[in-house]
């Protein structure tokens, strides 16, 4: 996929209206330190499009990113975060359900964990809570280049088992310093976009 324009078109608070969009949406979950915006600047080959912050929970709104005015890379609020309230936690966990429920071009759910560490109990439950909406996951195992080569199989099937993912989820290792595992969310963004046409 060649990147030639990014906008980020609509932003989303808790009580905001959800737009209508007409473009297929692709939505990226994750905790929030699990390097959600390192991975869609590298997708929309952007240095600092979406904000990277030192200080995880920056992401509070759900962002719609118009890619070349194809489709929508769209940036759901990170989960998991200890120092925001627990009713903060519970706005933000509606916001995501109501996009999940409402959104009538939502394609597919992405869902990113790292990969240098067993999914936590967030993880799970967003993992379930993703299935339980009607979604299959695709899960991104993020900072790829943070573990040995040797150790990558090991650290997927890890995931694999305590998601209760079976064989037929898809599980991308992704590096946002080197970009691997870029091409092969393109591919599945693509083939679904023309599997939609046909």
């Amino acid at each position: 996929m060649i990147i030639k324009n990014v906008n980020l078109e609509t932003v989303c608070g808790v009580t905001s209206t959800l737009p209508e969009n007409t473009l297929p949406e692709y939505a990226f979950a994750g905790k929030s330190n699990v390097g959600k915006s390192s991975l869609i600047n590298a997708l929309m080959n952007r240095k600092a499009y979406a904000r990277t912050s030192a200080q995880p929970g920056k992401t509070q709104t759900i962002n719609f990113y118009n890619i070349n005015g194809e489709l929508y890379l769209v940036d759901l609020p990170g989960y998991g975060y200890a120092k925001v309230s627990a009713s903060e936690k519970e706005k933000w966990g509606k916001m995501i359900e109501k996009y999940l429920h409402r959104s009538r071009m939502l394609r597919q759910v992405f869902l990113l964990v790292d990969i240098r560490h067993e999914p936590g109990a967030n993880d799970r439950q967003m993992y379930q809570w993703v299935c339980a909406n009607g979604w299959q996951p695709v899960v991104i195992a993020t900072k790829l280049d943070k573990i040995k080569r040797s150790q990558t199989q090991k650290q997927l099937r890890l995931i694999r088992e305590a998601l209760g993912a079976g064989p037929e989820v898809t599980v991308i290792p992704f590096s946002a310093e080197t970009k691997q595992g870029r091409e092969e969310i393109y591919a599945l963004m693509e083939n679904d976009i023309q599997r939609g046409e046909e």
